[in-house]
């Protein structure tokens, strides 16, 4: 008599996992200060983009001399990245966050002064000097990644991804509204007297926001943690055991080695150098496309909305959206709604491209939707790539590194839209009569021959093939790990 077969074992019911008593809370007080410490070094990263008309009118500066010193500090960025991230799994994401806080202050101020000297060899000076800014700087997300991967779970950093960038683009948000203000001057009622502010030399946006985040830095350091433990918490990540020691520390070499050997980390950076570009060639340059094509300076109502209120909400709000459309309809996966980002980046691409062929209305009005359209989806897959898709390449032992080596790539994307945009756009300038713009066709430079600028159709077409291989990317992942649970896809 043939004994009865074993009854198949029951299927693993998911794990339904509550956080402590008090955990939640206890978060949002130190996401909150990271994400205020990282919005603030956005207000040293951002404000050279913001006065780059002037700038370029002061100092005599062409396109390409501009994009060189964006590029700079873009590269910088990027190797900083990559190396930097690999040093702040070793010295924690607190004291990573700080050497760049206390590196961007000095290195911004350095910049105004000498923006207001006579120096020799200015535009070179002016080029080192934010390329030790980029380094530097480079050590703020790999820090805020560590220390929010020990903090959210697998399932719900799409979301916290989503809630960082509003975070985030606050200090993209603060540079614009600065940058206004330092343009047209401002007031501060008090209860007995007005506090009145005059307009102010472009080079504040070098002093101003170095006080800002030395306030802000010296507040993250007295009450953010690196990870629960230090808060008297303990929770257990999906790709942990759990009796995992928080506290440990993996060399240096297996960190590298791990996260080098993973060709998702490859696939996700790849996407992130499209979205570097598409991001620096909109944030970089968009001020001087409303000076030189619709002849809307700094002062205008339009360019001072789109810096300080437009630009950064719609990226808020993307980023929010798709963050928690990952987490709550893909569970956890990041690359199918990453691929239909780059793809709405494209649709507005090319009906940009149309409008600045004739082939759509063509307003200031219409050039900012499309233009938001464009920052929309790039800001969105800014987070779920950068922050989300890096925290579940890395976990908390090494997303230093994981978002270090990713982030890097959206830097070297940059630096291409910085110098390599800065030659086109120069090499390909019109004349200021055939531009479809309401800028004066008489204006004329200082050698009385007709002022040229930029081609708006190269700088749109130039984001095209960014979208086209992002989207690539994305659909490939999607469909190569579609039925599995493999991170960071």
């Amino acid at each position: 008599m043939s004994e009865p077969k074993p009854a198949p074992a029951a299927e693993k019911a998911p794990i339904v996992y509550e956080h402590p008593p008090g955990y939640r809370l206890r978060r949002v007080r130190n996401w909150f200060l990271l994400g205020l410490t990282y919005a603030s070094y956005y207000l040293c990263r951002y404000n050279l983009g913001i006065i780059a008309p002037q700038l370029k009118e002061t100092l005599g500066f062409s396109n390409m001399q501009y994009g060189a010193i964006q590029a700079s500090r873009n590269g910088a960025y990027g190797i900083g990245q990559f190396v930097n991230g690999l040093f702040t799994d070793r010295l924690g994401g607190k004291r990573a966050m700080t050497i760049g806080a206390i590196g961007t202050v000095i290195l911004n101020l350095t910049f105004g002064l000498v923006a207001w000297s006579n120096i020799g060899w200015l535009f070179f000076t002016l080029l080192i000097v934010r390329l030790a800014d980029g380094y530097v700087q480079a050590f703020g997300a790999p820090g805020m990644v560590k220390i929010n991967t020990a903090w959210f779970r697998r399932r719900e950093r799409g979301t916290f991804a989503g809630i960082y960038g509003i975070m985030i683009n606050l200090g993209q948000m603060g540079v614009g509204k600065l940058g206004g203000l330092l343009a047209t001057g401002f007031s501060v009622p008090l209860i007995f007297y007005t506090i009145t502010i005059p307009t102010l030399d472009w080079r504040y946006m070098f002093v101003i926001p170095p006080v800002i985040v030395v306030i802000i830095i010296i507040l993250m350091n007295l009450m953010a943690k690196n990870h629960p433990e230090e808060a008297g918490y303990r929770i257990v990540h999906d790709d942990e055991e759990v009796d995992d020691d928080p506290h440990a520390h993996i060399h240096i070499w297996d960190v590298f080695r791990k996260i080098t050997s993973n060709p998702v980390v490859w696939i996700v950076a790849g996407a992130y150098f499209c979205t570097g570009f598409v991001r620096a060639a909109i944030y970089d340059w968009f001020t001087i496309y409303f000076d030189e094509i619709w002849d809307l300076g700094l002062k205008s109502a339009i360019v001072i909305m789109m810096a300080a209120l437009w630009l950064p909400i719609m990226a808020s709000a993307g980023s929010l959206v798709s963050g928690i459309i990952s987490d709550k309809l893909f569970g956890g996966r990041r690359a199918p709604v990453a691929a239909v980002l780059y793809f709405i980046q494209m649709v507005f691409m090319v009906l940009a491209v149309m409008m600045s062929e004739g082939l759509l209305h063509s307003s200031a009005l219409t050039a900012c939707i499309l233009i938001l359209g464009i920052h929309t989806g790039c800001n969105a897959t800014h987070s779920i790539l950068g922050t989300a898709a890096a925290m579940d390449l890395g976990g908390r032992k090494m997303a230093g590194f994981a978002a270090g080596v990713i982030d890097s790539f959206q830097y070297f994307g940059a630096m291409l839209a910085g110098l390599g945009l800065g030659w086109f756009l120069d090499r390909f300038a019109v004349p200021v009569a055939q531009a479809t713009t309401t800028a004066a066709a008489t204006t004329q430079d200082a050698t009385t021959q007709p002022a040229t600028v930029i081609n708006p159709t190269i700088w749109f077409v130039s984001m095209l093939p960014w979208g086209l291989i992002g989207t690539g990317l994305m659909v490939y992942l999607w469909l190569r790990h579609r039925g599995t649970d493999e991170r960071g896809t």
